[in-house]
Parts: structure tokens; C-alpha cells; sequence
């Protein structure tokens, strides 16, 4: 009888965890493999690391927060685990013992990682990043739906995020909060979290979270979204996505107070806790006063510095025009935040452009490298004088360029037209080109899994801002492993826009007479038709992600008794089940199969033939980054000559 009664409270006990707890799978949101060096294997870093992790899921998970270290510089390691405030104990460890296992599988011989999950995150480094402040390794997710009503969704949802982060940072010494808020009877509710690492103080916690809010911007319309960062994170959503009761509950819309700014500096500099405003009719007029006395300054000063900048900009167009070659329209050039650079500037920094210097050579010409006086390294991309790209191509790479600011495009410094020259000036990037690593049988085995990984995510990302993140919609045409630079921490960078398209307004493509770009590449309806858009650079990109994930080059692929092409040859082990085999040799068995999987399959569904059929890039950008958004059916692709 005992025995039953004790069985009984047992499964009691187990559908109550059940009930009450979240779901126990993990889900990988991203990870960040760091760029400070690697560690050798079986030496004293691996071993300090591989004795301090498990310390995180042991001792952090009853209060969600820890951080350590261990060992002695140059061995040290510093590390820190935060599971979400609403999650239980058991869940929380759960979710960290999976991470500091996969992040040891995703960044191999790493010394540092950031892994991100739903429930929790890690983070170890060989820098010490405990006493600091620094919220680095950021990144977003948004909801794919878009709101039918983005102006007031955006105003309701950056209001609860700032009321939430307030309560997660002076209301709570775990620095966690929920909340959600009614706006109107007939809308439904928006849930809001926001969480610190419990190690930061109210005003500390607070500055972390606003920080994060002008990433809002990049999703705003989204009917949810997520920001993180190694330091603190917030989400909102149109559903419940947390567990327990929501800690604020803010008023309708209509009646709610707008936002503070978190913090009153007093004039010593003393940081206070906010108050809660009041509304009575003097202090009206007292805030009316206040208001005209801070706005009226400001306005005058604004216009004072407008004044003077608009005059210095006059003065310094009068001068770039008068150092431009006759035939060049000065407007065009002068549109663009850019560097008119001197001819004997560059001969210098280039050793007068010798064969030492010279990191390649494509169809338009040369590529130098160089060093200014200043110590900064560039590389000069020199036109030939029987260049097909004349001053009008150049001109259309040094326009969309230099209005480009993402961490996955080459950066433009400035361009040079004296003396019959045509020369534009990017930032050096140390590790040249995709192709020469990727297609080189040693030096491939640089790239494994995690980099690999890296590098697609970071291609995914630069495309993204391209089509759909940028002031114009850009489709680039001739998007190869040779255009993608990769920096000192194997980071891509897509480059060479002489070819590329810029659309505005409602524009979405196109169609020409002249093809462009390189085939193997090409998206099927570009080649036999001219009909270009942002699909046929997906189409590029999918092939790019097969030749990453095989070491196989698709416009040389050597011919076999299976497949004459790349894309046959991946169709038909996808279909047979045999895709283990097609895998570059050089991974060994370090590579995590699910993964793997899903990133051949994305490459499949962007060479799909119809181009209704290939993903867009804000979905591929999901599929990369969070295991629960499904992926279809690849399609034959294009060009398979395959029955």
C-alpha cells in the first residue's frame, strides 16, 4: 500500500514538472565562434576549459546566473551561463549542459564562444570580459509576419520593451521582468521580457537593454522580435512565449504615459531611479516651461550648425569639382560620402603598383596591396585601360558602395581618377578571397565546420541587407566564392558591385540584353531570358552553399558516371539519402549532422528552377538560425541532368 501511495506521488510529482515546466528542448538560436585565437589540443587551455564548464550548468542553474574563472594567463579562462528568469532549475540546466557541449563541437579549438539558446546562453573567453560592460556578440530575430498596422504595432511594442526593461532593472534584483499590455479591446495582448546578467547594477542593467532599442528599427513592422546580446536581451510578441503571470501590466495605449527615458542624471552627475510622473494641472505648466526652455536652445543651435555645415559642404564641392577629369559629372561623384584619393598617394602606398603588391587580377583589371602613411592597409582595385568597365560601371560601384555600411560588405575608402586612372580604394582584407582557400586542398582544411558555418551565415546576412535592409533595393549579379573576402577572423565580406542593379520604390527586378556575370552561378531565367531580380542572386547563393558545405566548384565540377554538374550530384544523394558522402573530406567526423542537413537543403531550395520557389533571404536567414521554422521540399533544381 505504501508502495502504490509512494508510485502515485511519484507521477504526481513528474506530470507536475511536466505541466509547469517549459519544453525541455533546447533550441539553437546562433553562436558566435571568437576571433581571439585557437587552442591546441590536449594543452592546459583545453584542459582549464574543459573543467570549468561543467561548473556553469552545476552551480548556475538554481539561480540562473554564474561566472568564473580558471587557470593562470595565458591559459586563463573566463566564463558566464544566465538561463532565462522564467525557466526552472532543471530546465535551466538542461539547456546549459547542451550548450557547453555544442559549443566545444561549433567552435573547435575556439579559446572563445558565445552559444545562444530559448533558455539560456554561454559565453568563455580567454579576454576578461566579467568586470566589463561589454554587450558584444549581438544579434536579432524578428517574426516573419508583417503587421497590418507597423506604426502603431512599433509605438505599442518599443513602449513595453522600455516599461519592461525599466521593472527588469530597478524592480527586480534579478534583473528579469515580463509584461504584457491591453491596448484595445478588440487588439490582441503584446508580451514583453527583458533580462540582465544578474551581476549588473539598476542603471547598468538599464543602459545595456536601451542600447539594444535602435535595433528595433531593423524589424520594425515584424509582429515580434528578439534582440541579444551577451550582457542583456528583450523580446516581444503577440503570444505568450514566457511562463507564470506577467510582472507589468501596462494600461491601453490611449491612456498610458509615454515612455522615459530610465534614468534622472542630477547635476553632480549622480545617477537616480526614475519616478513615476505625475499629471496634476501645475505641473503641466511647470513641464511646459521646462520643455521650452531645453527645445528653444536647441533648436537655435541646431540651426547655427546646419548653417555652417551646409556652407563648409558648398565650399568642399567647389573644390572636388575642380580636381575631377573633365568628363566626369561632379554630382555623381560628390553624392556620395567619399575620399578623392591622389594619384601619388596610391603609387606610394603601393610601391608604385609592383608585382610584390599585387593580390590578383579579374576581368576589370588589378588588385593592389598598399599602406598609407598612416600605417592603415587598403587594397586598390585598378582598371585596365581596355577594361570593358568604363567610367560609368565604375562610377555605378563607387555610388552603391560607398552608401553601404554592413559588417558583411567590403567597405569602400575612396577613388581615384587622375591621369586616365580609374581606381577604386577598399579596406584590406587579410585572408583575400573565398575561392582561394576553398578550392585549395590544403589550405581548405583552415575552413571547418564552425567557420564554414560562419561564413554562409555572414553571405545570408550582407544578401539580406542588400535586398531588403538597405535605402534601395540592390541585387548584385555576380555573387561567386571569388567576390566574398574573408578578414582576419575568416568574416565575409561580399565585394565587386560592378555589375549590380539598384531598384527604388516598387521595383523588384528586371530584364536585359547584356548578361553579366559568371556562369555555373547564373540563375536560369538571367541566362536564356536577361530576367534578373533578387531571386536570381538567391539562386547564386545556393550554389555558394553547396560549394562551401562540398569543397566542390560547380563551374569545374569534374565530371563523373552519376552527374555531369554540382547540382546533380547533390540531387541525387539528397535523394537517395546519401549526403555523408558529398561532404567535403576535410571535416572528418567533426561535423553536426542535423545542421548539415538543413544547410544542403537550404542550398537546394535557392536553385530551385522557378524562382517563386526559392526562399527569400529574410526566411533563409530564419532557417539558418532557429531550428523551429520548417524547411519544404527541394524541388530538381535548375540545370540538373538527372531522369
Amino acid at each position: 500500500m505504501a508502495l502504490l501511495l509512494g508510485c502515485k506521488l511519484l507521477c504526481l510529482f513528474l506530470l507536475s514538472l511536466f505541466l509547469v515546466s517549459p519544453s525541455l528542448s533546447a533550441e539553437l538560436l546562433y553562436q558566435f565562434c571568437g576571433s581571439t585565437g585557437n587552442y591546441t589540443a590536449n594543452g592546459t587551455y583545453e584542459s582549464n576549459l574543459n573543467a570549468l564548464l561543467p561548473s556553469l550548468a552545476s552551480n548556475g542553474s538554481d539561480p540562473g546566473f554564474y561566472k568564473d574563472t580558471l587557470g593562470r594567463v595565458p591559459d586563463q579562462v573566463y566564463a558566464l551561463s544566465l538561463c532565462r528568469g522564467d525557466v526552472n532549475a532543471s530546465v535551466c540546466r538542461s539547456c546549459l549542459d547542451r550548450a557547453r557541449q555544442d559549443a566545444l563541437q561549433l567552435c573547435p579549438y575556439n579559446k572563445a564562444a558565445t552559444i545562444y539558446y530559448d533558455y539560456c546562453f554561454l559565453r568563455y573567453s580567454n579576454l576578461n570580459f566579467l568586470n566589463s560592460n561589454d554587450n558584444s556578440d549581438l544579434f536579432y530575430m524578428w517574426n516573419a509576419q508583417n503587421d497590418t498596422d507597423p506604426d502603431k504595432f512599433n509605438k505599442l511594442a518599443t513602449e513595453l520593451v522600455n516599461r519592461t526593461s525599466q521593472y527588469a532593472a530597478f524592480n527586480s534584483s534579478r534583473r528579469f521582468g515580463t509584461g504584457e499590455a491591453n491596448f484595445t479591446a478588440a487588439d490582441p495582448k503584446l508580451y514583453g521580457l527583458a533580462q540582465c546578467t544578474q551581476d549588473f547594477s539598476g542603471d547598468q542593467c538599464y543602459n545595456c537593454l536601451t542600447g539594444m532599442f535602435s535595433v528595433m528599427q531593423s524589424i520594425a513592422g515584424q509582429r515580434g522580435g528578439r534582440v541579444l546580446g551577451s550582457r542583456c536581451n528583450f523580446r516581444y510578441e503577440l503570444y505568450r512565449f514566457y511562463e507564470g503571470t506577467s510582472m507589468l501590466q501596462l494600461p491601453s495605449s490611449s491612456s498610458s504615459p509615454p515612455p522615459s527615458n530610465g534614468t534622472n542624471t542630477t547635476g553632480n552627475g549622480n545617477t537616480t531611479t526614475p519616478a513615476v510622473p505625475t499629471m496634476g494641472g501645475d505641473g503641466n505648466k511647470n513641464n511646459i516651461g521646462m520643455i521650452l526652455a531645453i527645445v528653444i536652445p536647441l533648436v537655435i543651435a541646431f540651426l547655427l550648425i546646419s548653417s555652417i555645415c551646409i556652407c563648409f559642404w558648398r565650399r568642399r564641392k567647389r573644390r572636388m569639382a575642380k580636381k575631377l577629369p573633365h568628363d566626369t559629372n561632379p554630382e555623381e561623384i560628390t553624392s556620395v560620402e567619399s575620399i578623392l584619393f591622389d594619384l601619388s598617394t596610391l603609387k606610394t602606398a603601393t610601391a608604385n603598383f609592383s608585382e610584390e603588391n599585387k593580390l590578383g587580377q579579374g576581368g576589370f583589371g588589378s588588385v593592389y596591396k598598399g599602406t598609407l602613411q598612416n600605417g592603415r592597409e587598403i587594397a586598390v582595385k585598378r582598371l585596365s585601360a581596355g577594361s570593358g568597365q568604363g567610367i560609368g560601371e565604375l562610377k555605378n560601384e563607387l555610388v552603391l558602395v560607398a552608401k553601404l555600411q554592413h559588417r558583411n560588405l567590403v567597405r569602400l575608402l575612396g577613388v581615384c581618377l587622375e591621369e586616365e586612372e580609374k581606381m577604386l580604394v577598399y579596406e584590406y582584407v587579410p585572408n583575400r578571397s573565398l575561392d582561394t582557400i576553398l578550392f585549395d586542398s590544403i589550405k581548405r582544411e583552415q575552413l571547418d565546420w564552425g567557420r564554414r558555418y560562419k561564413i554562409i551565415s555572414g553571405i545570408a546576412r550582407g544578401l539580406l541587407y542588400l535586398h531588403e535592409d538597405s535605402q534601395l533595393k540592390i541585387i548584385h549579379r555576380d555573387l561567386k566564392a571569388s567576390n566574398i573576402l574573408l578578414d582576419e577572423d575568416m568574416n565575409p565580406k561580399i565585394s565587386d558591385f560592378g555589375f549590380a542593379r539598384l531598384f527604388g520604390g516598387d521595383q523588384t527586378g528586371g530584364t536585359t540584353s547584356r548578361v553579366v556575370g559568371t556562369f555555373g552561378y547564373m540563375a536560369p531565367e538571367y541566362v536564356m531570358r536577361g530576367q534578373f531580380s533578387a531571386k536570381s542572386d538567391i539562386f547564386s547563393f545556393g550554389v555558394l552553399v553547396l560549394e562551401i558545405l562540398t569543397g566542390q566548384k560547380n563551374s569545374n565540377f569534374p565530371e563523373t558516371e552519376q552527374a555531369d554538374d554540382l547540382l546533380s550530384y547533390v540531387w541525387e544523394h539528397w535523394t537517395q539519402g546519401t549526403i555523408s558522402e558529398i561532404l567535403d573530406p576535410s571535416f572528418g567526423d567533426r561535423w553536426p549532422r542535423s545542421e548539415a542537413l538543413r544547410c544542403i537543403q537550404i542550398g537546394l531550395l535557392c536553385v530551385q528552377e522557378d524562382p517563386a520557389s526559392r526562399p527569400s533571404m529574410s526566411t533563409v536567414g530564419l532557417m539558418l538560425n532557429s531550428y523551429s521554422v520548417s524547411l519544404q521540399a527541394p524541388s530538381k533544381p535548375a540545370f540538373c541532368m538527372l531522369d
